[in-house]
């Protein structure tokens, strides 16, 4: 089974440690403010019209389609959260927790055409505010994380027959992010292809096509946005898209219970210019730890011209490989004293395993 590969691409790989706080009550960072079902919304003249930049109507997305979708994991498990795609919603409840799904500038700041100062809800108040802010690179990967499963969810009718919907742009870039169904299928016809596939096979089976949800950066949004990250922000972000793949790669479950410690150790905060993990004083062992086996797995990966990550995904062959390699994982993350050197030794022997012929 593909399922948790697809889901799992963005799932950010780290386990459970003594640091940021991504959840409250269990669930994702003021789940319980928002709207349970999709009828809650309320529509505009028949339409349901969403604004993915603001934090709880991007969280609704994703709760509607879990809502949506809970009926048909049963073969996830026996318990009530099951849902493999819980992880959607936790990666969305770091990068608000973390200060990453919206950076605010300072008072003095002067916004270009670029940034938005359109009125922002601001959950903990209850109110709108007109502040200069620019939304962080990891937000605009994470758009794609929401906005499309949301779009193909109601084409496919898995949020109910004849519900039309449109999402709201954000001023400034309007061309960076596509706003509707037939706009997003332009845009990215792979994407959204599997999401559509995904939605229509849940309801005749319990075995899943192979998604493949990983979306890179758009290249002029980058440009525009990363200006106002440090180098060390900017280095995690891309560290953070390119080594989701080895966990992936091992098809981890991602339940809410499994998906939840998954991005405990991920850093609390935005990295300033002079962090340095692990030396980074405000942050926790954990966080300096995984930060710093991040930076090793990418430089290892940079030397060998990409031949860790191939290895890594030759060596996920099997059932028992695929359950190696989540511990391997966990070991490095969770094990300072592991010994990160070994981790080529034991991918040759898991990959000399896949070779093998079968008895």
């Amino acid at each position: 089974m593909h399922l948790v590969r697809a889901v799992t691409l963005l799932l950010l790989h780290g386990l459970c440690a003594h640091s940021a706080v991504i959840t409250e009550g269990g669930y994702p960072i003021l789940w319980d403010k928002v709207p349970e079902r999709i009828s809650q919304q309320p529509p505009d003249n028949g339409m349901l019209v969403v604004q993915p930049w603001d934090y709880l109507q991007r969280m609704s997305l994703l709760k509607w389609i879990l809502n949506a979708t809970d009926d048909y994991m049963t073969s996830m498990g026996p318990g009530p959260n099951e849902n493999p795609l819980w992880n959607l919603p936790l990666q969305l409840s770091w990068l608000y927790k973390s200060g990453r799904f919206m950076v605010r500038l300072p008072c003095s700041y002067l916004p270009s055409q670029a940034d938005s100062l359109t009125l922002l809800m601001v959950p903990h108040v209850g109110t709108k505010v007109a502040i200069p802010r620019v939304f962080h690179h990891t937000a605009g990967m994470n758009y794609y994380l929401s906005v499309i499963p949301f779009l193909a969810a109601v084409e496919t009718g898995t949020l109910g027959q004849g519900l039309t919907s449109q999402v709201e742009a954000l001023t400034g870039v309007e061309q960076d992010y596509c706003t509707s169904y037939s706009d997003c299928y332009v845009k990215h016809t792979e994407l959204m292809e599997k999401w559509n596939t995904f939605y229509q096979v849940l309801c005749y089976c319990s075995c899943f096509p192979s998604l493949h949800p990983h979306v890179k950066p758009n290249t002029k949004l980058s440009s525009t946005t990363r200006k106002h990250y440090s180098n060390p922000e900017q280095k995690f972000s891309r560290i953070w898209v390119d080594s989701t793949e080895f966990m992936a790669a091992t098809h981890l479950q991602s339940s809410l219970d499994k998906a939840a410690p998954l991005l405990i150790p991920l850093p609390g905060r935005v990295l300033k210019e002079d962090d340095s993990p692990p030396n980074i004083a405000d942050l926790s062992e954990a966080e300096n730890h995984a930060l710093y086996i991040f930076y090793w797995m990418e430089s290892m990966n940079s030397v060998l011209e990409g031949v860790l990550k191939t290895m890594w995904r030759s060596a996920m062959c099997s059932i028992p490989a695929r359950e190696k390699g989540q511990a391997v994982l966990r070991d490095l993350v969770f094990e300072p004293k592991f010994a990160v050197a070994g981790l080529m030794s034991i991918m040759k022997d898991m990959t000399s395993t896949c070779s093998l012929p079968m008895s």
